[in-house]
């Protein structure tokens, strides 16, 4: 779901070389999902190989990585734990979405209303415990470093930022902003535009945003509390700037939470979560040596992705010595629609 508090920030866009030689803890489930949100065919449809396993994620996953080395931004994938007993009404709040998102998108599609299906289909996108190890295996094998969390990935990756282990954190939510991180960067699952470059990233400074809002740190969870969370659905009727002006007056935890009609066993268990979530307590880890040949298993030979793309994207590596390419005859399927997503090649 998400913090809704688009409202009330105001990102920074920043360039790339301004962001060459950082380190971001990437909020794994987040980015991923975004990636099978995003890259699709016409009808909504996800790209699959020939044995009909989704693969826009890997699609995601290894094009904007490569992208990102090449401009010199490194990160560390930060994925899911053992979520919140609290979070259990959100899980199930979002199988139900999907249910309702699979229903209109498959009328969509029979009515022959692409725009509409492929609307539906983004809120579709399921990440099963295969492909998230999957996903993990190609980022170890591009040389990324990736970490399992105890608990929330959101909570873990602004940890790593909070202690200086990376510059700041990369999600399309707000929350790791709640759990601490000093940056946090968006847009770094974006789609490129016609340039065929990175799309723009924008960044909130922490520190800043709670200057400019003129409140504190537990305030802004607060607001967070009063407007909805992962772990509570919020007030009726308060949005992010109703949140603001009434954390504004300063009141303090119990006289908000009452005058915004908030339980305050709820609130405190929720604030609870966010000043001191479950995390863990290593240093952020050292990336693995990059292994090219890993790389074309999982893409070429396990998924049938083209060979020359993936030794193109590879290119724009630093060289690690690898042997020389194997040219396989790539094998037919869904997997070549690939070939005609603009997406797929940076």
């Amino acid at each position: 779901m998400g913090l809704p508090l688009r409202d009330l920030v105001s990102p920074r866009e920043v360039g790339w070389a301004e962001l060459s030689g950082k380190s971001l803890a990437v909020d794994g489930y987040n980015v991923v999902y975004q990636f099978l949100a995003t890259i699709r065919q016409a009808d909504g449809t996800p790209f699959s190989d020939a044995n009909g396993a989704v693969t826009s994620h890997l699609i995601g996953i290894f094009y904007r990585t490569v992208a990102l080395l090449h401009e010199g931004v490194r990160t560390v994938w930060v994925f899911d734990g053992t979520p919140p007993e609290l979070k259990a009404g959100t899980i199930r709040a979002r199988i139900r979405a999907k249910e309702r998102a699979q229903a209109a998108w498959d009328e969509a599609r029979a009515a022959g209303d692409l725009e509409t299906a492929r609307s539906k289909a983004a809120q579709t996108s399921r990440l099963t415990r295969p492909m998230v190890e999957e996903a993990i295996e190609l980022l170890g094998a591009l040389g990324l470093a990736t970490v399992r969390a105890p608990g929330e990935g959101e909570a873990e990756a602004a940890r790593l930022a909070a202690e200086g282990g990376v510059w700041g954190t990369a999600s399309e939510d707000y929350d790791t902003l709640l759990f601490g991180a000093p940056r946090l960067v968006r847009g770094l699952a974006a789609r490129r535009g016609p340039s065929r470059e990175l799309a723009a990233a924008h960044m909130i400074d922490r520190a800043e945003l709670l200057g400019s809002l003129g409140i504190s740190a537990e305030e802004l969870i607060l607001i967070g509390i009063l407007v909805g969370t992962d772990f509570n659905e919020g007030a009726a009727g308060i949005g992010p700037k109703r949140a603001l002006k009434l954390v504004r007056q300063h009141l303090g935890l119990e006289a908000t939470l009452r005058a915004a009609g908030l339980s305050l066993e709820e609130g405190r268990s929720v604030l609870e979560i966010f000043r001191h979530p479950t995390v863990g307590t290593d240093p952020a880890p050292a990336p693995p040596p990059r292994r090219d040949e890993v790389v074309r298993s999982i893409l070429v030979d396990r998924h049938g992705f083209s060979l020359d793309r993936v030794e193109a994207a590879l290119r724009r590596l630093p060289s690690v010595g690898t042997p020389a390419a194997r040219r396989p005859a790539l094998p037919t399927g869904r997997q070549r629609l690939l070939d005609s997503f603009d997406g797929e090649a940076p």
